[in-house]
């Protein structure tokens, strides 16, 4: 039986959704930390080891988390990824998708530079330039989203609303990313998750922050939407820009009616989606995989 890697620290319910998936198609799914990896150039050992894989590589690779840490960690985690995919294993999503979505500054570049709608953005590294930034913001009557560059599921984020709320404005590790908040079209707060796989948009839904923050890991509430033809098309389009394989797209619809790409996770949660659409989310991204890396039929 051919097996399958997939990297997380935490599987929980989407590690064994997917395990349950590849188990459906023939194949053994385990589970692998890329802190317990190692790159090995010596005699006739495997150039990388992953804990379970030690006499042959995996199938294919599932990337379901990419841990945090120094920037040297970092960098030799996206190392590991790089080098399976150099050696033929198939990496989903790959480490080059993975840099491209996780830093939020490059996405926000790419998706303005293939002329796609997003929030007015700016990232610099300089404090006072920061508040330059938010104060000239504050005068023309928007409000300010603060995030770290690298970061999910709401963490660090804050809303800059007046003057005095500049005094706590910090960098995250000496870099300011500031975005112009997006005030949603209709009643409170709302935006969309559109998931995409392959291209395709598979499925949608509405979170309903209980504040101005949608994230459902953060309170907010799902409910399924249809798929507007405009709404899969910027989604797509987001995730061909940054050249991923699947991918969860956050939009807003603006008050003058247009939807604006806020966020592209290349890592994607997806159990409050699944908990309000049929389609079977761990089945269609197995599928994908052994079906265009693997040549498995569907």
């Amino acid at each position: 039986m051919r097996r399958i890697a997939i990297f997380t620290d935490d599987p929980g319910w989407h590690g064994k959704q997917l395990c349950q998936a590849f188990a459906h198609r023939g194949f053994d799914a385990a589970y692998a930390s890329l802190t317990d990896c190692t790159i090995q150039i010596h005699d006739n050992d495997l150039p990388i080891f992953i804990p379970g894989f030690a006499d042959r590589l995996p199938a294919a690779i599932f990337v379901r988390g990419v841990p945090g840490g120094s920037l040297e960690e970092v960098v030799f985690y996206l190392d590991i990824l790089h080098a399976l995919k150099l050696l033929g294993v198939p990496v989903y999503n790959d480490a080059g998708a993975i840099e491209r979505s996780v830093d939020k500054g490059m996405t926000s570049f790419l998706l303005h530079r293939a002329g796609l709608p997003t929030a007015a953005t700016w990232v610099v590294r300089d404090r006072e330039q920061a508040l330059i930034i938010a104060e000239r913001e504050l005068q023309l009557g928007n409000f300010l989203i603060s995030k770290p560059l690298f970061g999910s599921q709401g963490e660090g984020i804050r809303r800059i609303e007046k003057s005095t709320d500049l005094l706590w404005l910090t960098g995250s590790r000496g870099i300011y990313y500031l975005q112009r908040f997006v005030e949603c079209d209709g009643d409170g707060y709302s935006d969309v998750r559109v998931f995409v796989v392959n291209g395709k948009a598979v499925a949608a839904m509405r979170r309903r922050g209980i504040s101005w923050l949608n994230n459902v890991a953060r309170g907010a509430s799902c409910e399924a939407i249809g798929m507007e033809p405009e709404l899969a098309d910027l989604a797509v389009a987001a995730v061909e820009t940054l050249r991923m394989d699947y991918a969860g797209v956050d939009l807003i619809k603006d008050r003058d009616g247009t939807y604006r790409i806020i966020e592209v996770n290349s890592v994607p949660a997806w159990r409050g989606l699944q908990g309000v659409c049929e389609t079977n989310i761990a089945q269609i991204l197995v599928a994908d995989l052994l079906s265009r890396y693997l040549s498995e039929p569907c």
